[in-house]
């Protein structure tokens, strides 16, 4: 699995209000932050479109992704982390930071999403634990529950093993990389695509 490049124990924000920070995280089982290397390339995509934006983390871990995005002036996160000592530990590092733009979910990413939303999101940042299947069954649901707003990007962080990820039409690829053992996308939902298809 990938490995974070910074020291052990921490998180740390690349750029925005935030720059530099470092926060502590759990060492927990499965907890694999984004390296700042993919972050970056990530936040460099993004660039344009953070400011502003409603952002989901539907695996948070560190809150790596999170972080950087309400560093870099996204209007809210959600952040959602099944094991509680991280998502207590997020919520530390918010208060730290006196961030009052955001929330964490202590839930099953899977159940949260099957309940569905009221307010759709701009930015959704999909970075499961590896080899557990998770991904496929993450856009299904945000798909069926319409968690995603017209136009939303989405990150899709998986192993580079995996064969069989595969999005939907209404989905378009605009990036993919490969940085050793994780490969990384960046979709953009594109509603009218499925309303088009339908009139045809």
């Amino acid at each position: 699995m990938a490995k974070k490049n910074t020291s052990s124990g921490q998180v740390r924000i690349i750029s925005g209000q935030w720059r530099s920070r470092k926060l502590p995280i759990h060492d927990l089982e499965g907890l694999r932050p984004t390296t700042d290397r993919v972050r970056e390339t990530l936040f460099n995509w993004l660039a344009n479109d953070i400011r502003g934006a409603r952002v989901l983390d539907c695996y948070a871990g560190s809150g790596a992704l999170g972080l950087e995005a309400l560093s870099r002036y996204a209007n809210f996160a959600t952040m959602i982390e099944l094991q509680k000592n991280a998502a207590n530990q997020l919520k530390q590092n918010l208060a730290t930071l006196q961030c009052q733009n955001a929330e964490v979910v202590n839930a099953d990413s899977l159940q949260m999403l099957a309940k569905g939303t009221a307010t759709g999101f701009d930015i959704v940042f999909i970075d499961p634990p590896f080899h557990k299947d998770l991904a496929g069954k993450t856009v299904e649901l945000l798909m069926t529950h319409q968690w995603l707003n017209n136009d939303a990007l989405i990150y899709v962080e998986t192993e580079s093993t995996l064969a069989s990820f595969q999005v939907p039409a209404t989905w378009i690829a605009l990036k993919e990389k490969q940085a050793g053992q994780v490969c990384y996308r960046l979709y953009q939902y594109q509603a009218d695509i499925a309303a088009k298809s339908a009139t045809e």
